[in-house]
């Protein structure tokens, strides 16, 4: 069996993968948008949970030891797995809002004034 990647599987892809997992289980019941927005917050907390305290070498070693690796994999996959879901059930065209952002803060980050910078806009 060939291992699906990035370059081979689209998020409409992803998106039924999800809702066939749940709707098998009959999970629709459980997943309203407030349920799986407080899910990706608790995903993406437990990722935080992972770097918290860590220096930047630290985080670097983390990323190549194997099982740490794994976990910090298994909680970004948690977190994207809510993400997919809600944009499943409240058909959440991803690409299309991921661009309109990116359009957007290309006007709030020009390049000429950002480049190199993590301020937020507005900030001096």
């Amino acid at each position: 069996m060939v291992q699906e990647t990035d370059a081979t599987v689209t998020v409409g892809q992803l998106k039924e993968l999800v809702r066939k997992f749940c709707s098998e289980r009959e999970w629709d019941q459980f997943h309203n948008a407030k349920e799986l927005s407080i899910g990706i917050c608790t995903e993406a907390s437990e990722l935080l949970q992972h770097f918290r305290f860590k220096s930047e070498t630290d985080v670097d070693q983390m990323m190549t030891d194997s099982r740490t690796r794994s976990e910090i994999d298994s909680e970004i996959a948690d977190v994207f797995f809510f993400l997919l879901r809600m944009s499943q059930r409240y058909d959440v065209d991803l690409s299309c809002i991921l661009r309109t952002k990116l359009d957007a803060n290309a006007t709030r980050y020009p390049i000429e004034m950002a480049r190199g910078s993590n301020k937020k806009y507005g900030e001096s």
